[in-house]
């Protein structure tokens, strides 16, 4: 018998590049537009079911986009790569710990694990009390590879190996959605693994070619392999003006924004 499918919300809490926009300093038309949907923090998201409350990465603006879309519990945080606008709000789960009492499990591929004990030693190698505010209670897990299907609470996870320049970052696939940033090409394998999609959350960082990231060509050619039923484009720069590029792309495929929802399933 066919296993039903657990429906799921993701927020989308950040749709931004590692700058942000608008990008400190800069005049241009984006970065000092007034349309709410121009204005993007770091790239982050937020899958919630009825029982379980997962992030996809602790980005740079975490701490804001926790107080500005009220996210009450994790259970969890998967991480698609240890870059710093990916990870550099970590701390602020502490909070977390204080509320609800326990310690909060990380998942990463083995990049990931490496670099974040260094990153943040005074999480992942500390010995002795604490002097000060306290620390965040986290346990890093190691995603097993080959990558299979886990579950976290009732929600079923399958890491995804992508490209990321000459690392590999991980896209996630929860069910019929799947969340692939910070890629600039996917392996056939992960091609099988990403088909018959109802909702892809894409990286395409720019207009023009970039070295370790999808634009806007290569994550349209990407639209075109996987037909995935909606696409939404993530993590983008200041050349993106919402209201103009949104006119321009093809049917299926649209700009995201910070604060989007979606319900899957």
């Amino acid at each position: 018998m066919k296993q039903e499918t657990v429906p799921f919300t993701v927020t989308l809490l950040g749709t931004g590049t590692s700058t942000g926009v608008p990008l400190l300093l800069c005049e241009c038309k984006v970065c000092r537009s007034k349309n709410p949907k121009n204005q993007r923090t770091r790239a982050s998201a937020w899958i919630r079911s009825k029982t379980t409350s997962l992030i996809i990465d602790t980005s740079s603006d975490f701490r804001a986009q926790a107080l500005r879309y009220k996210i009450q519990t994790i259970d969890g945080v998967l991480f698609t790569h240890p870059h710093s606008d990916h990870i550099s709000g970590m701390d602020d789960l502490r909070a977390y710990n204080f509320v609800q009492k326990n310690r909060i499990p990380l998942y990463g591929n083995e990049w990931t694990c490496h670099d974040l004990p260094g990153r943040f030693p005074y999480i992942f190698n500390h010995d002795g009390p604490v002097e000060g505010g306290g620390i965040p209670r986290l346990d890093l897990n190691l995603l097993p590879t080959p990558y299979s299907q886990f579950h976290l609470g009732d929600l079923p996870i399958l890491p995804i190996s992508v490209s990321h320049g000459s690392k590999e970052c991980v896209a996630y696939r929860i069910d019929s959605f799947a969340y692939l940033t910070d890629c600039s090409y996917i392996p056939q394998n992960s091609i099988e693994q990403l088909k018959n999609l109802d909702v892809l959350i894409l990286d395409c960082v720019r207009i023009k070619p970039h070295r370790t990231h999808l634009n806007l060509s290569a994550a349209l050619d990407v639209v075109n392999t996987l037909r995935p039923k909606r696409t939404f484009l993530t993590h983008l720069g200041h050349e993106f003006d919402h209201q103009i590029w949104q006119r321009k792309l093809p049917k299926g495929v649209q700009l995201a924004y910070d604060g989007q929802k979606l319900k899957i399933g």
